[in-house]
């Protein structure tokens, strides 16, 4: 039980960071181009960084959901512990 709980605690992350580079470069494309062939109104505008900042919130999500012991949003590990001591009674 203690070597399973360690692997849980200790495990890497998941997405592999050349994923993660490419994912990046894409969107980084993608907006641009949208702002490069686009009309250069406030609306149009508001919508591009509406849009950016919400794929930006998704991906920033995913990667700190990928540590969860981790970074700014932590999952507590009492639960665990206290249900890993129930089992082993």
């Amino acid at each position: 039980m203690k070597v399973r709980w360690m692997v849980v605690v200790e495990c890497s992350r998941t997405i592999p960071l050349p994923f993660i580079v490419i994912l990046l470069l894409w969107l980084t494309l993608t907006f641009t181009s949208f702002g490069l062939f686009s009309p250069k109104n406030p609306t149009v505008l508001a919508v591009l960084l509406m849009c950016s900042l919400s794929i930006g919130s998704a991906l920033f999500l995913v990667l700190e959901m990928d540590s969860p012991f981790d970074g700014w949003l932590k999952v507590s590990a009492e639960p665990m512990r206290y249900t890993l001591t129930q089992l082993n009674k």
